[in-house]
């Protein structure tokens, strides 16, 4: 049986105050769920009706399961459709980041990305192309909105996110700083060599001015149409992929 308190947690977990005040975020959906199961997230508890009970399979000893009415469940899930799967999971604490953890790989900078839909986006983005580290300024979403865990699909179970004071971060950083503005360099005649940082911008507002002095090369997706701008979850799609081309031309000679 469901209790009032249980309701009062799990509904106040859409919230960014009580996820800090509980270490806890609400991942929800079968796929979702099986993703976190299977990851280095500790998952505090699992919510689920018999049916999705079923499709989870089985779940580890250490985890709880606890099977609700498909009413009772409707009463936790933030979804319009929900697939009678929930669960609670601890908000990780990664270790401080080094610059030299990075070094030998690209990784994504996002300054202040507001959507919820497109920090997800990017994420699973992230993933697709093997991206391992996301360092996030400290004004952008946050990775454990409910929002922003479904657009991932399970993949910020795989995926590194690190909250930073981005220009302190660069200003310890010895590797080359790539920025996505509107008057850069074509991106198809950018050599992004063996390492770096590919740093995105605010959805309305692009690169905040005071980053864009620590800006090693600014980089440009070339217009050909008349649009005036790019959605940041497609423009980093759009790097990453020539990121992954440049890379594998190098290791095929």
């Amino acid at each position: 049986m469901l209790s009032k308190a249980q309701i009062s947690l799990i509904t106040s977990l859409q919230h960014k105050k009580f996820r800090t005040q509980h270490n806890l975020f609400v991942v929800e959906g079968i796929k979702s769920v099986l993703e976190f199961i299977h990851s280095s997230y500790k998952i505090s508890k699992i919510f689920a009706t018999v049916d999705a009970a079923a499709k989870l399979g089985k779940i580890p000893q250490n985890i709880k399961l606890e099977e609700l009415s498909e009413a009772e469940f409707g009463k936790i899930s933030g979804l319009k459709n929900p697939q009678g799967a929930l669960a609670l999971v601890e908000i990780p604490h990664f270790n401080q980041l080094q610059v030299k953890d990075l070094q030998g790989r690209h990784s994504l900078i996002l300054d202040d990305v507001q959507d919820p839909g497109n920090l997800g986006t990017i994420i699973r983005t992230a993933e697709w192309f093997g991206i391992e580290n996301i360092i996030c300024s400290i004004g952008t979403v946050d990775a454990y909105n409910p929002k922003v865990v479904q657009a991932t699909m399970g993949s910020l179970s795989r995926i590194k996110l690190h909250y930073l004071d981005l220009e302190e971060f660069i200003q310890k950083n010895s590797m080359p700083v790539f920025g996505a503005l509107l008057d850069g360099d074509s991106i198809y005649g950018t050599n992004f060599g063996n390492e770096g940082f590919i740093m995105m911008g605010n959805e309305g507002n692009g690169i905040r001015e005071s980053l864009i002095p620590k800006i090693d090369q600014a980089v440009t997706i070339p217009r050909v149409g008349k649009a005036e701008s790019l959605n940041v979850a497609v423009a980093t799609t759009i790097f990453c992929s020539e990121l992954t081309r440049q890379n594998m031309e190098k290791k095929n000679g």
